[in-house]
């Protein structure tokens, strides 16, 4: 057991399996009393069970830790509200908020229907702010707070057929940003970190035949520079865990607003969104100047990351 997290109240959403299980287990032996919030659902969303974070509970436990469960869905105001509950009426504070609560609902945009866009959007985007508010409004009168958020490459970069998924993990990336600077005068950070790692949500047999569609059509997502995820597999869950508790130590008081990526041994710190290149006069500009000037400037070397192909040949009757 280390100490580096010592008293500190975290409140880890989604944290019943996968990469957020890994979290809570790594903050309850660096010192934390965990909240395990999970609601037990399937990777679409549909169903509740509370085995999940009881085992995690349990595991904290067992290892000398403290710990309590929470069951709600980060989905809704007042399931937000009670996660947070949890935490206060427990142990009296909180000082860390790991938002990593998520499901998938992938489908191409021209077959998406409006549920599946609104089931993702309602965990992963509502349910960041539902989190984040109640927890915010106790560490600015604290003065002290961490607040984690994932986000996904999906959204930082790109991936075909997550629409819904991208639109919520991107969202995460701009709250992010305003929350730091409404949040940083009062001693609490906010970041996010994008994780690469093998999960039921990552490797179910529907995502898995999804991907090799996608690498058939040239439609994967560019991986991240500097990583090497796509030739040794995906990477351990509790991989992440690491960089998600350095962000929530004292230590960290000069990372605000910033991305992350995290998949095995590789950490990397994304740019935050700046201008590249300017293309200026005074005055407005015409089209006959843009279609002059934008193929030589703003637009040189930019390469469509999905070319148009020729229409599959119809099958056979």
């Amino acid at each position: 057991m280390g100490d580096r997290l010592k008293d500190k109240v975290a409140v880890v959403t989604g944290a019943g399996r996968g990469i957020g299980r890994g979290i809570a287990l790594l903050m309850a032996s660096e010192g934390a009393k965990v909240v395990v919030n999970d609601l037990g659902g399937a990777v679409t969303g549909s169903g509740a069970s509370q085995t999940p974070a009881d085992e995690v509970v349990t595991e904290i436990k067992k290892m000398g830790g403290q710990a309590v469960a929470n069951y709600d869905s980060v989905s809704t105001t007042e399931g937000g509200e009670r996660i947070i509950k949890t935490a206060i009426d427990n142990f009296n504070r909180i000082d860390i908020l790991v938002n990593n609560a998520g499901i998938l609902r992938d489908r191409m945009i021209f077959n998406m229907a409006p549920e599946e866009w609104d089931a993702v959007l309602k965990v992963h985007l509502y349910g960041t702010f539902n989190c984040t508010k109640p927890a915010s409004l106790v560490m600015r009168q604290q003065r002290w707070g961490r607040i984690i958020s994932m986000t996904s490459t999906s959204g930082v970069i790109g991936n075909s057929g997550q629409a819904n998924y991208g639109a919520a993990k991107m969202g995460i990336v701009g709250f992010t940003f305003v929350c730091a600077r409404d949040l940083g005068k009062y001693g609490v950070t906010v970041n996010t970190i994008a994780p690469g790692a093998g999960t039921r949500m990552t490797l179910s047999e529907e995502v898995m035949a999804a991907r090799v569609i996608r690498a058939q059509r040239g439609l994967s997502a560019s991986p991240v520079q500097g990583t090497s995820q796509q030739v040794q597999g995906p990477a351990d869950p509790e991989d992440v865990a690491p960089l998600v508790c350095y962000l929530a130590t004292e230590q960290a008081a000069n990372i605000n607003g910033r991305i992350f990526y995290a998949s095995g041994g590789n950490f990397s710190l994304f740019s935050n969104p700046e201008p590249i290149r300017t293309l200026y006069k005074d005055g407005r500009w015409t089209m006959d100047e843009l279609m002059r000037l934008m193929p030589r400037t703003l637009a040189s070397g930019l390469i469509n990351p999905a070319p148009p192909q020729a229409p599959e040949p119809p099958k056979p009757a």
